[in-house]
């Protein structure tokens, strides 16, 4: 069996795929991610959070459909251009922060830790992790939740090369993993949803 390239999921392989493709994934225009949107909204456990977190934001287009459920919405993504598209998308929104982070390398200290999240995003981004660093990181996501606050993954099913697991594989780390309790579970046409609340 041939050795995952790292390369392939680094800060850099990332950016050089935005400066190729302003919108890799199609994310504005694929019927299939606005249904994924909309479910992924239809299924929160509240109409309304004060504060939350989407990492891996991308070109924004989740961003700003989350920001009419978010009083304060921090998003982040680890391509500079990224998160310039995603600036644009959001300009309107005065509620929306964009910043520039790599979430495998840089602590999110300042950007909200201090008085933590009431909703953290994780979509679509699980997979560029191995189980130990993507274990770690659940522990910390869960750790800057509010009382009540919730954590949502939503992860495409299929197969890619630049993958490190399986969207499945993602989801079991995260029940694995995470000290909240898990509030649902569904399996949708291409993709999988869980969501769990700190209690």
């Amino acid at each position: 069996m041939t050795a995952f390239d790292h390369r392939v999921v680094s800060r850099e392989a990332f950016e050089e795929r935005y400066r190729e493709n302003p919108d890799p994934w199609n994310y504005h225009a694929s019927a299939y991610e606005r249904g994924k949107y909309q479910i992924t909204l239809d299924s929160l456990s509240r109409e309304r959070f004060a504060t939350a977190f989407e990492p891996a934001c991308s070109v924004g287009e989740l961003t700003a459909m989350l920001a009419s459920r978010c009083d304060r919405l921090l998003a982040t993504d680890v391509s500079e251009t990224a998160v310039r598209r995603a600036r644009q998308r959001c300009a309107h929104l005065g509620n929306v922060r964009i910043e520039c982070r790599d979430l495998r390398t840089e602590p999110w200290a300042g950007l909200g830790r201090e008085e933590g999240f009431d909703l953290i995003v994780f979509s679509e981004v699980g997979y560029y992790f191995d189980v130990e660093s993507l274990s770690k990181l659940a522990r910390r996501l869960a750790g800057s939740l509010h009382p009540q606050g919730e954590l949502i993954a939503v992860h495409w099913r299929g197969h890619s090369a630049d993958h490190l697991l399986h969207g499945d594989e993602v989801h079991r780390t995260l029940s694995d993993s995470l000290p909240l309790q898990h509030r649902l579970g569904e399996r949708h046409p291409g993709f999988r949803l869980d969501s769990w609340v700190k209690t």
